[in-house]
Parts: C-alpha cells; structure tokens; sequence
C-alpha cells in the first residue's frame, strides 16, 4: 500500500499544478508560468497490446565493461515522432534487462543523419530530464572502399558502405569494388552481401547498377536473390525496349499527319518510360489538332 507520504508528496501537485513554476526558482531552473494546466490519468498501464519493435536488437559482451545492448535503427527520412519512440525503446530495454543500452541510427542522406545525431531531451529546455543521443552512421562517417582488395578485406564493411553512401555519386565506385571483391569469395559467403546490398540500396538509382553488376560480375552465383535481381535486369530491358518502342511510334503518327513536333515535345515523349502513357499518347495521336494536344487529358 502507498503510504500517505507517498501519496501527500505527489498530490499536492495535482492540488495546484501552479506550484510547480513557483517551487522551480528554489531547484535552480527558471520555469514559465503556466497559462494552464489539467490532471492527467496517472495509469500508464496499456490496455491493450501494442507493437513496438526496434529494427534489430544486440547484446555484446566485453571484457573491460561486462555486457551491454545495441540497438539498431535504419532512418530513411526526418520523422518528428522518431526520437519519442527511440527514446522510448532505449528505456524499456534499460529497464526490461538492467544493462547499458546504446542506440545506433542508420541514415543514408546527410539531412537525415545531421537531424538524427542531435541531442534531443524529454523535458523542456529547463528540465532535460532524459536526454537522447544515438549514435549515427550514415554518409557522413561511413568509409568510401573504392578498392576492390580493402572491400574483399571487410565485405559487411564495405556492403554498409554502399548502403550508406546509396544517395552519393560514389556509390558506383564503392559498388563496383563490392562486385569485384565477391568474385573471389564462396557463394554462401557472397549471397547475403548481395542480399544485404540489394535491400539496402531500397529505391536508390544506385539498385539498378547493383543488379547489373551482379547479372555481369556475379554470373555464376545461383542463389534465388542472384536469379531475381538478374530476372529484375532483363525484365527492365524489355521495359525499357517497349518504351522506346511507343515513344517512337508516337512521333511516327505525328510526323505521318504532317504535324510540327516541337523539340520540347519530342524530348518529353522519348524520355517517357512508361509504356501505359505512351500508349495514351498513340491513341490521342491519332486525331489530336496539334503535338502539343497529346499531352492533354491526363
């Protein structure tokens, strides 16, 4: 049972909210006054379950500090609610297995990993209370291995690199150093760097290099992902063909009418690769007054 000076030291709080802008000068720390304030329920319990999973979760084992847990989360975008949650996370974990718990942000966009290291507390400026600082790796700290013998020495290291570095220039080089290195290495080690690299990369340009370097450098390999980024390869090719194909007969039709087709015109549909829109556009070819009336209706 809570004993009644428990309860007194607590609930004179609920009393007057307002008491606590008035004590905060005695603990140091300048607090606004409040224009308002309302009693919460005091009950966290959730009634019901909920979903909370961090990306990957890890315990290490050291020497010199004992054990502690890292936990892993990959970061695509700026997220207001985010640090709510990693905080929430580093806590629970805390609290559920009485170790040092660590928290590790993934980013591959400079914006993104700027936004994510910062320190970010749970109280106002006044009253940090909890202060979160995960630690960040993204293109800002992650190695550029252009070589192919410095990717072979540290596969994993070099497939973060890529990952990491999905969104930069460099990643073709960083890539192509990966693909190489994996020549030499025994498929069941090869198979999931490629796996890691390919979902990594997500829906960066730099996936579709991936899937040519293996369909070339990685022939040999038959593992399923292998075989579907090389189905995903020739797929696009004939996506691309069919492309090109509409886009040209596009122009035939208007060209056949004796229709001006403007640079710009001709420039817009042969850069479309959309096979459905393309064919829009044939159909509107047909009858439409002018090049530039293909474009209307969409």
């Amino acid at each position: 049972m809570v004993s009644s000076h428990h309860e007194a030291m607590h609930r004179i709080f609920q009393h007057d909210p307002g008491l606590f802008s008035r004590v905060s000068r005695f603990l140091g720390i300048d607090i606004p006054k409040p224009i308002g304030a309302i009693a919460l329920p005091t009950d966290l319990t959730e009634a019901s379950p909920v979903e909370r999973r961090v990306d990957t979760l890890l315990r290490f084992e050291t020497a010199e500090q004992g054990a502690f847990l890292l936990a892993v989360e990959a970061q695509g975008k700026k997220d207001p609610g985010k640090p709510a949650s990693w905080a929430y996370y580093v806590s629970y974990l805390w609290t559920k297995y009485r170790l040092p718990t660590a928290l590790l942000v993934v980013c591959q966009d400079h914006a993104t990993a700027k936004w994510a290291q910062r320190a970010v507390h749970s109280g106002p400026d006044q009253l940090p209370t909890l202060t979160l600082r995960p630690l960040v790796a993204g293109p800002h700290n992650m190695p550029v291995i252009t070589d192919p013998e410095e990717a072979r020495a540290d596969l994993v290291l070099a497939s973060l690199a890529a990952i990491t570095h999905a969104a930069e220039p460099v990643v073709n080089v960083i890539l192509k150093a990966l693909s190489t290195a994996l020549r030499d290495v025994p498929e069941d080690v090869a198979d999931p760097i490629v796996e890691f690299t390919a979902h990594g990369l997500g829906k960066s340009p730099a996936k579709h290099l991936w899937r040519n370097l293996v369909a070339a450098d990685l022939s040999f390999y038959k593992s399923y992902l292998s075989e579907e980024l090389r189905d995903e390869g020739r797929e696009q090719g004939r996506e691309q063909g069919r492309a090109q194909r509409g886009a040209e007969d596009v122009l035939l039709v208007l060209e056949q009418r004796g229709l001006d087709v403007p640079a710009h015109v001709r420039v817009r549909i042969t850069e479309c690769d959309d096979p459905e829109i393309l064919r829009h556009w044939l159909a509107r070819a047909v009858t439409a007054p002018s090049a530039e009336a293909v474009f209307e209706e969409e």
